[in-house]
């Protein structure tokens, strides 16, 4: 849901506007990221962008278009060269790496192309890894990942190992681990990207269930045609920003959102 624009309000702590909004999970204000080098490569060049609790949307653009970059910082897993990067209007910037790691373990979810699950252990226990950092006892971890298991249609498979799953299985796992610590917005990258068109559309449909339920999905891709099955497409070229449809369609701007106290905790 794009909510209207209401008045601004100027933190002083920063150079930014601020807007009370409790529904903003994501907020990038004039983001650059700059890789400097013989030639100087400038991926990100001021990014702007608004995600609210709830959506459903695609970053999409093609190979060096800037979009795997826009992945990263986002889910701070590499640092902006300049602007801000807020997290339930809390701003990544003023993290250390610890406070980061703590950040990303419990709020961010992380779905990746390759699907990444350790080929030991049970897909239970793949699940389980998502909440290691959580402080949560393994009985309860184990509890979690069950749940959430169920929840991407495997409840049948809880004690099957990598191995012997299908692509489409796999990452089914790989969403459930993504899940399973409640985050505030998962990010998945190139979530079909090794699938073939059937499993493709079965991973799009549980995309758009979780959607349904309130989940917040980001996904990064360069296939147009999955994002155009997505509510929400944001197109990147040469490290901007330049046509995000369902702001477009709405016929609205934007929300600024709420950006609360810098704590850590």
């Amino acid at each position: 849901m794009i909510a209207r624009r209401t008045r601004r309000q100027r933190d002083p702590r920063r150079a930014v506007d601020v807007t009370p909004h409790d529904s903003v999970v994501l907020q990038l204000v004039d983001v650059t990221k700059v890789f400097p080098g013989p030639t100087e490569v400038r991926a990100l060049d001021g990014v702007d962008l608004v995600v609210e609790r709830g959506e459903l949307l695609a970053i999409v653009g093609p190979s060096g278009s800037g979009k795997s970059t826009l992945l990263n910082v986002i889910g701070t897993l590499d640092r902006a060269t300049s602007g801000s990067v807020f997290i339930e209007g809390r701003n990544a910037a003023t993290f250390n790496d610890k406070e980061l790691a703590g950040l990303r373990s419990s709020r961010i979810g992380f779905v990746f192309q390759q699907f990444n699950l350790l080929e030991g252990l049970s897909a239970t226990d793949n699940v389980a890894t998502g909440m290691l950092y959580q402080g949560a006892s393994m009985r309860r971890r184990r509890q979690a990942a069950e749940v959430a298991l169920r929840r991407v249609g495997l409840g049948h498979r809880l004690a099957a190992k990598p191995s012997t799953m299908s692509g489409g299985e796999r990452q089914r796992v790989a969403i459930a681990r993504a899940l399973v610590g409640d985050p505030a917005i998962v990010l998945a990258d190139e979530p079909t990207g090794n699938l073939d068109s059937v499993t493709s559309a079965e991973i799009v449909k549980l995309l758009l269930d979780l959607h349904n339920e309130g989940v917040t999905i980001l996904v990064i891709t360069h296939d147009n045609e999955l994002a155009a099955q997505l509510p929400r497409q944001v197109r990147v070229r040469d490290g901007r920003l330049d046509h995000d449809w369902a702001t477009e369609r709405a016929g609205q701007d934007a929300p600024t959102p709420a950006i609360t106290e810098l704590s850590a905790s």
